[in-house]
C-alpha cells in the first residue's frame, strides 16, 4: 500500500530522582524485548529523563534519527514536568504508559508507584493543552506495554497520515448534493491542505497526454486485472489516459505535502467531455491508498484516507442506500443471518469499489447515467464502472464531518456486508449493521450527516476512535446497543 505513513516508534523511560532509575531501564527493556518478540518495531533510546536537560537532548536525539511516533513510558513514578515537556514539545503523536509491579518481591523496595504517576502526569498534560494517547488501561506488564505499543502505531499512523495529506478536488460541489458540501476551515486546523480546482483544468491535463506512450502498457493492465470481463475493450485507453493524467497531477501538485487524496467532480458534465464514467479508475487508485471520493466528497476523501490508514487495506465510499425488500428478507436473509429487516441496508456506488471486493466484477456501463444523458440508448458516455456485488467480508462504516459551523463529528460502526444477491446494479452489497434503524434515526439524521459514508474491509472502530479522540474531536458516535438510549431518543417508544 502505497501514500501511507511509515511509523517509525521510539520508547523513552522516565524517572523520578527518588525512585531507582535501574527501575525504568530494566522495565523499559523489557518491554523492547517483548516487542521485538511480537513483531512490533520499536527504537529503545537509552536516555532516561529525569530532568529538564535531559528532554532537550532526548528531543534532539529523537528529530535526528527521524522518529515520528513517541511512546513515552513511566518504569516508575516519572518527573512529571520534564516527562510532559517532551510529550508537548515532541512534534508526533505520543502515547502515555506505565509499569505495574512485577510481584510481591519488588514490593519492599523496588516498588516503582507508576500507578500513581500516570495521574501525575494526566494532570500536568492537561495544564500544557497537550493531547495523547493514553490506553484504556494503560498500566501493565512487559507484554501488555508491547501490545499497547502495537495499537498506538495504527493510531499514530492516522495522526501522522492526516498532518501531512493533501486533498486535490476537481469541479464544484454539485448543487443536488449539497449533503457532501461543507466548510474547509476545519480542514486547516486538522492541518490537512486542500487544493481546489476547476474541471477545466482536469479537462486540460487529460488531453495533454493524449498519446502518451505508457497507454497501452496500462490497458493492458485493465484487460489482466479484469480477466476479459469488459465488454467495452475499446475503451481501455481513455481510461488509462485518465489514470495516467491522475497519477502525473497527483506528483506535480504534492508539494510541501507527503500524501494525497482526491475528491473530483464525476457528473454530468464529466460524461459528456471524457465520453466515460471514471469510476472504475477510482476504484484503482483506492487500491494503492489513494482514495478519490467521487461528486467532489471532500470529507468522504479524508474519511476513505484515515481508514487506509488505520486498517492497511483499500477501502471504498458507497452511499448508505436502499432499504430491503420484504419477500427479499423473508427468503434469503431471515433465519441465515441475525439480523431483522430494518437492521439491514443496501450500500450502493456506480462501481468505484476496487476489484478485489466485488465479486465478479464486469467493466460496464452506469445505468443512471445511460438513463439520464442517453436517454436509455446504446451506452457510450456512461461507461467505465465496475458493476458486481461486494463480497461478504466484515466491514467499518465511518466517517469524519464538518457541520456547516465548522465543528467536526464523526461516527463509526462495525458491520459486515452479507452474502446475499442485491439483484441489484451499480457496485451494491446488502450490509448488516446490529440496531441500525436506531443509528440511522439518532446518529445519522439527528447528525445530518451525509448520504456517503467511508467503508473499510475490515473491523477498526478501536483504532478510529482512539485516532479521533487524539485528534481532540468530542462528538463521536456509534452505534448503540439495544438497552442503551440516545440522547434524544423518545424512551416510551420502546415499551
Amino acid at each position: 500500500m502505497q501514500n501511507v505513513p511509515v511509523v517509525k516508534n521510539a520508547i523513552v523511560a522516565v524517572s523520578r530522582d527518588c525512585f531507582p532509575l535501574t527501575l525504568s531501564v530494566t522495565r523499559r527493556d523489557a518491554v523492547v524485548s517483548s516487542c521485538h518478540s511480537k513483531g512490533i518495531d520499536v527504537i529503545n533510546i537509552q536516555k532516561v529523563i529525569e530532568n529538564e536537560r535531559d528532554t532537550l537532548e532526548v528531543l534532539k536525539e529523537l528529530k535526528d534519527i527521524g522518529v515520528n511516533a513517541l511512546t513515552i513510558f513511566l518504569g516508575n513514578f516519572g518527573p512529571e514536568g520534564p516527562e510532559t515537556m517532551l510529550a508537548q514539545r515532541f512534534e508526533g503523536p505520543v502515547m502515555f504508559a506505565a509499569a505495574s509491579e512485577e510481584d510481591t518481591s519488588v514490593l519492599s523496595s523496588d516498588r516503582g508507584d507508576a500507578y500513581c504517576g500516570m495521574l501525575s502526569a494526566s494532570y500536568n498534560l492537561k495544564l500544557r493543552k497537550t493531547r495523547v494517547y493514553i490506553p484504556e488501561y494503560p498500566v501493565g506488564s512487559a507484554d501488555d506495554v508491547a501490545d499497547m505499543i502495537r495499537d498506538f502505531q495504527d493510531v499514530a499512523r492516522v495522526i501522522i497520515g492526516i498532518k501531512g495529506l493533501k486533498i486535490i478536488s476537481y469541479g464544484p460541489r454539485p448543487q443536488d448534493f449539497l449533503a457532501c458540501n461543507a466548510p474547509i476551515q476545519p480542514l486547516f486546523d486538522l492541518g490537512v491542505e486542500i487544493m481546489e480546482n476547476s474541471e477545466l483544468d482536469l479537462f486540460e491535463a487529460y488531453n495533454n497526454h493524449k498519446g502518451d506512450p505508457r497507454i497501452s502498457n496500462l490497458a493492458r493492465e485493465y484487460e489482466v486485472e479484469l480477466k476479459g470481463k469488459t465488454t467495452y475493450s475499446d475503451l481501455s485507453a481513455k481510461l488509462a489516459q485518465y489514470e495516467l493524467t491522475l497519477m502525473d497531477l497527483m506528483e506535480a501538485n504534492k508539494g510541501a505535502c507527503n500524501y494525497v487524496v482526491f475528491a473530483n467532480k464525476c457528473w454530468p458534465a464529466f460524461q459528456t467531455q471524457f465520453h466515460f464514467v471514471p469510476c472504475y479508475i477510482n476504484g484503482r487508485f483506492a487500491s494503492r491508498g489513494i482514495p478519490i471520493a467521487c461528486e467532489t466528497d471532500i470529507y468522504g476523501a479524508l474519511s476513505e484516507y484515515i481508514l487506509v490508514c488505520a486498517t492497511g487495506l483499500a477501502p471504498t465510499l458507497l452511499d448508505i442506500n436502499n432499504t430491503i425488500p420484504l419477500d427479499m428478507y423473508e427468503k434469503f436473509i431471515k433465519g441465515q443471518y441475525d439480523y431483522t429487516n430494518k437492521e439491514l441496508f443496501m450500500g450502493f456506488h456506480c462501481g468505484n469499489t476496487p476489484v478485489c471486493y466485488v465479486k465478479e466484477p464486469v467493466m460496464s456501463y452506469q445505468l443512471i447515467m445511460n438513463r439520464l444523458i442517453e436517454e436509455g440508448k446504446e451506452p457510450y458516455v456512461s461507461r467505465g464502472c465496475l458493476n458486481g456485488r461486494l463480497k461478504a467480508n466484515p466491514v467499518t462504516l465511518f466517517r469524519l464531518q464538518s457541520s456547516s459551523d465548522c465543528k467536526l463529528k464523526s461516527y463509526m460502526t462495525h458491520g459486515e456486508i452479507l452474502d446475499v444477491d442485491p439483484c441489484s446494479f451499480g457496485g451494491i452489497g446488502i450490509i448488516g449493521v446490529k440496531e441500525m434503524n436506531r443509528f440511522y434515526r439518532h446518529v445519522l439524521l439527528e447528525k445530518q450527516f451525509p448520504h456517503h459514508s467511508a467503508v473499510g474491509f475490515t473491523h477498526a472502530g478501536k483504532t478510529l476512535y482512539d485516532a479521533m479522540k487524539l485528534l481532540g474531536i468530542s462528538d463521536v458516535s456509534y452505534n448503540q446497543p439495544k438497552w442503551e438510549r440516545y440522547p434524544g431518543e423518545n424512551p416510551f417508544t420502546r415499551d
